[in-house]
């Protein structure tokens, strides 16, 4: 598990020190304004442009509850034994509609495999209103849930959107993304098979 853990942190940071002046910054959330990330690479510690210390890896990840786009509702706790895909989203977030192809990508790469989910949880404040159009738009097939109250932002200390939170088996944080990134990256590909076919992390 520790060496998965690491070839996925070691593969992000590899490919935003090649990209980074390509990635935009990401999203400020009290005000919908773009301010640039002082670290968009992967690292068990990463540090908001804020100032404010994240969500680290290795922390337990907060349980939640949310409903999807056809009102069913969804628990990390349930996911519990699989490797989740966490990214915190919304509609009105340029980085984060960049950012999406992407994950849709990810998710018909690796969508056969029961072992792996993809969850998108949307921030916008119209709920359903805003976000169905727009999957429905850009044919998004993975997982969409509807958190209009930031309530998974406010658990997991978000201070800035598109965020992605890679969680283990065990049900702890392997990895966090602050901002966009590219998903189809070979590299990442890779280092998410190694834990999805491990069995412990």
């Amino acid at each position: 598990m520790v060496s998965s853990n690491v070839k996925i942190l070691s593969a992000i940071a590899a490919a935003v020190l090649i990209a980074a002046v390509g990635l935009a910054a990401f999203v400020n959330l009290t005000g919908g304004r773009q301010a640039e990330s002082q670290d968009l690479g992967l690292t068990p510690a990463a540090v908001s442009p804020h100032g404010a210390a994240p969500v680290a890896a290795g922390k337990l990840a907060v349980d939640f509850k949310l409903k999807d786009l056809n009102g069913q509702t969804v628990s990390l706790s349930a996911l519990h034994g699989k490797v989740v895909f966490l990214n915190i989203w919304a509609t009105w977030c340029a980085p984060c509609r960049d950012e999406m192809p992407s994950i849709e990508s990810l998710y018909k790469k690796f969508n056969k495999d029961k072992d792996f989910v993809v969850l998108a949880v949307s921030q916008d404040t119209e709920g359903r209103k805003a976000v169905a159009p727009y999957v429905e738009k850009n044919r998004l097939t993975f997982t969409v849930l509807l958190d209009p109250q930031n309530q998974v932002g406010d658990a997991y200390d978000v201070s800035g959107i598109p965020e992605t939170f890679i969680i283990g088996r065990d049900g702890r944080i392997v990895a966090h993304h602050l901002g966009p990134y590219d998903w189809s990256n070979p590299e990442i590909r890779e280092a998410l098979q190694e834990l999805i076919n491990s069995k412990q992390g």
